[in-house]
């Protein structure tokens, strides 16, 4: 199958890339905006992987790129807290682009497989569900979230344009036959995620325990009790070839995709678990004031896909942070390129 991924040198979809090699011929989609794409750049290249580097919302450009029978669309400016001080930016990658892959698989009758998030969620929704149990650090995970979940105020230009991605999405598929998948993912960890906040916040962690570097908790009180499902890249990537070898049976369907009972964390734990696969400990500022964008607890239901591909992650907290260890330490010299 040829098989085109866009944000092909990010870190899911560098990832996605290398994997799918093994058995299909891939292209890769990136701008190579980020530092750290560059180095992922590297890595498909070595492996024989062609990338198009332009912008994903130049449609000129992308009308011009061959068929393919798949495209994987991973592009997106995924920073929540970026999301409100570069708008156009958010827009014109995640909105303005998915639009143009819709176009392009309209034209050429591709299918598509769409990295959604957890993001698309309502916030108001979670903290009334919530309320101060977080608070008072009495954790419960019944109430875990579904397909089904409100979603009708993201509060956030991200989760609002991912959001609005899966409605075209399907707007597509009803209007011109489009057949699609979408996956809305948790927090997507593992190798290959660099160090910085706007890669997600496990791998940040993981690399301040390595440098002995402080951080903050910031937000609820400032005592480090979000709570987040975190989903392992290689989980990701085994669930996408089930999709691919499925895809004329099972399509045009949403799944909640994350690490749901087997991996979720709050930051306090996620502490104790860096600082036990590290050696190191490092101090924590207490930042009381919550940011606007912040949610105090997400916990996926991952039911309806395992029902439907009889999957379910593997890998628990513990796996993610000592593979994430094992890639930074291996990887130490680009990394600090890139934090430049």
């Amino acid at each position: 199958m040829k098989i085109l991924v866009t944000g092909g040198c990010g870190f899911v979809g560098a990832n996605i890339c290398l994997n799918l090699k093994k058995k299909h011929t891939v292209f890769s989609l990136d701008n190579l905006s980020r530092k750290s794409s560059l180095v992922n750049f590297n890595k498909i290249r070595n492996n024989k992987i062609k990338n198009y580097k332009f912008d994903i919302f130049d449609s000129k450009k992308l009308d011009k790129l061959p068929r393919f029978d798949l495209i994987i669309d991973c592009c997106a400016e995924a920073a929540v807290e970026v999301s409100r001080t570069d708008i156009n930016k958010v827009f014109n990658t995640n909105l303005v682009g998915t639009f143009n892959l819709l176009k392009k698989t309209k034209k050429d009758k591709s299918k598509i497989i769409f990295i959604s998030s957890s993001r698309v969620n309502s916030i108001e929704t979670i903290n009334k569900i919530i309320k101060d149990k977080l608070i008072k650090n009495k954790i419960k995970i019944k109430n875990k979230i579904n397909e089904n979940f409100d979603n009708l105020k993201p509060k956030s230009f991200y989760g609002f344009t991912k959001f609005a991605s899966e409605l075209m999405i399907e707007e597509f598929a009803y209007a011109f036959d489009l057949k699609y998948l979408i996956n809305r993912c948790g927090v997507i960890s593992g190798p290959m995620q660099f160090g910085k906040q706007d890669q997600g916040f496990v791998s940040l962690w993981v690399w301040h325990h390595y440098l002995k570097k402080n951080l903050s908790y910031i937000g609820y009180g400032g005592n480090g009790n979000q709570v987040r499902d975190v989903l392992h890249i290689d989980d990701l990537i085994r669930l996408i070839n089930i999709q691919i070898k499925s895809f004329n049976k099972i399509y045009n369907r949403k799944f909640c995709v994350g690490g749901s009972n087997k991996s979720y964390t709050s930051l306090k734990d996620l502490t104790k678990t860096c600082e036990k696969v590290t050696g190191n400990k490092i101090k924590f500022k207490k930042i009381k004031k919550t940011s606007i964008y912040d949610i105090p607890y997400f916990i996926t239901d991952n039911s309806y896909v395992k029902k439907t591909y009889k999957w379910t992650p593997k890998k628990n907290i513990l796996d993610i942070v000592k593979d994430t260890y094992k890639w930074l330490i291996e990887n130490k010299v680009a990394l600090i390129k890139t934090q430049k």
